[in-house]
């Protein structure tokens, strides 16, 4: 299902294999990533890798899969994150994938496919309203960016490849401290996909092919953990139940979540789930009604918060949306996606006095992504709006650079360039962008293509 047409991301790139785009959406959400760092980190360490080099991306699809591209970029369905029973499965599956990477899979068959060949352009996710944001008048509606992702290929690994990453995450997870029992549950629950026609396999078993012999080697390698009876903790069943309802809640139909979350359900993660699906269903007092019942149970709570400003922003209470979202960043100021929900927020209730909060914000989130178009782009108009049209150019050439456009990174650096003080920090910025920006002869011959179409 689209997260457009829920109105629920804040950034939608186009996911394509070699053969046709699939309409598949990379989702991001601050409550969801952390989870999936908690989870990872530990294991990417095991593995020798260093974690902030390994990109994890959220892939909008109920299907089963998780797939390594383009070097150390792992992908998750989040079909794979509502399968997981436990957290521990979902874990062994991560940790299946740093194998992969560690083994230097891709590379050894000579995948040449990048999994994003410019960085990131957008990033706020599930918790602001989303669709293609431009330059000028599309200033005012306040809409996130989208990129088109380069081709992903789904690899298809050898035997012998899905051997080593088993026995690598089997490591890993050990090193780790953990059990691999996750792993061995999690293959054994739909081992009945070996004897499916390759056309009605799940994505994940299509490109990681599954037999009873692979299973075995695994069930006989976790026995041997000194963790292998070791638990999931109660807190951390509760943490995958509620993220697990966030998901449904954004990805499904109401009439779906409804059904799967009644109004019988008081537990948490159902409230959470029908908060979504009620504002959805364009029930915002129903909406507020669970958000606000779940802000009174976790006060503290900054993705409540988030939520709730959410809701606000999107229904048109844009001044009513600041005090949610700037708590939110109060209680997670690490979390740059926050910062950049507050700061559209202030941007959207049209108040001069809220400006330069915006920018101090925006610029932090930049420290930490900077690499983050949307952020860039509300940078420029907070800059469009105090009369500073250079640094605003600027801005947009930052964003054009980080989406990858080159001629435009280019042309917007060079307008900017001409009308900075020589010598300043933006004026040398400007000139950097500038310099290794400049249009390769094919660009422009395809920019004059385009013109005369």
């Amino acid at each position: 299902m689209s997260i457009l047409k829920t109105v629920a991301a804040a950034c939608v790139l186009a996911v394509a294999t070699q053969a046709s785009s699939l309409g598949q959406s990379l989702i991001r959400d601050t409550e969801i990533e952390h989870m999936l760092r908690d989870y990872s980190d530990p294991i990417l360490e095991a593995a020798g890798l260093q974690p902030a080099d390994v990109d994890l991306y959220i892939v909008a699809d109920p299907t089963l899969n998780a797939f390594v591209t383009g070097g150390q970029n792992i992908f998750l369905h989040t079909g794979i994150i509502l399968e997981s029973e436990t957290p521990n499965q979902l874990k062994g599956v991560i940790a299946h994938e740093a194998g992969h990477i560690s083994g230097a899979h891709l590379a050894r068959v000579g995948d040449g496919i990048s999994a994003a060949q410019a960085p990131m352009f957008v990033s706020l996710g599930l918790g602001v309203l989303a669709a293609l944001a431009g330059e000028g008048g599309a200033a005012g509606a306040l809409l996130a960016s989208s990129q088109q992702f380069g081709a992903l290929s789904f690899m298809t690994y050898s035997r012998a490849q899905e051997a080593s990453a088993d026995q690598a995450g089997l490591q890993f997870l050990e090193a780790s401290g953990q059990s691999a029992t996750g792993l061995v549950e999690f293959f054994e629950r739909f081992r009945y996909q070996e004897v499916m026609s390759n056309a009605r396999r799940f994505p994940y078993f299509r490109s990681h092919p599954l037999s009873s012999e692979r299973i075995s080697n695994l069930r006989g390698g976790a026995a041997e953990s000194p963790y292998y009876e070791t638990l999931d903790s109660p807190e951390e069943m509760a943490r995958l139940a509620r993220i697990q309802g966030k998901i449904y809640g954004f990805l499904a139909e109401p009439e779906f979540v409804f059904y799967r979350y009644p109004e019988s359900d008081h537990s948490l993660p159902a409230r959470y789930a029908r908060a979504v699906a009620y504002y959805h269903d364009a029930r915002l007092d129903r909406a507020l009604a669970e958000i606000l019942s779940l802000l009174e149970e976790e006060p503290d709570n900054p993705y409540f918060h988030e939520l709730h400003g959410q809701m606000l922003f999107e229904s048109g209470h844009a001044e009513e949306a600041i005090a949610p979202h700037r708590h939110s960043v109060e209680l997670e100021p690490t979390a740059p996606l926050l910062r950049v929900n507050l700061a559209i927020a202030m941007i959207a209730a049209d108040n001069p006095d809220y400006l330069d909060e915006a920018a101090q914000h925006l610029r932090v989130a930049l420290d930490m992504e900077p690499d983050n178009g949307f952020a860039w782009y509300q940078l420029s108009i907070v800059h469009e709006r105090n009369g500073d049209t250079a640094l605003a150019q600027l801005a947009i050439a930052e964003q054009s650079y980080a989406a990858g456009n080159r001629q435009r990174a280019h042309q917007f650096a060079s307008r900017a360039r001409t009308s900075l003080e020589i010598g300043t920090p933006a004026w040398v910025r400007a000139t950097e962008i500038e310099s290794v920006s400049v249009p390769t002869e094919a660009e422009l011959r395809q920019a004059r293509r385009q013109r005369l179409n």
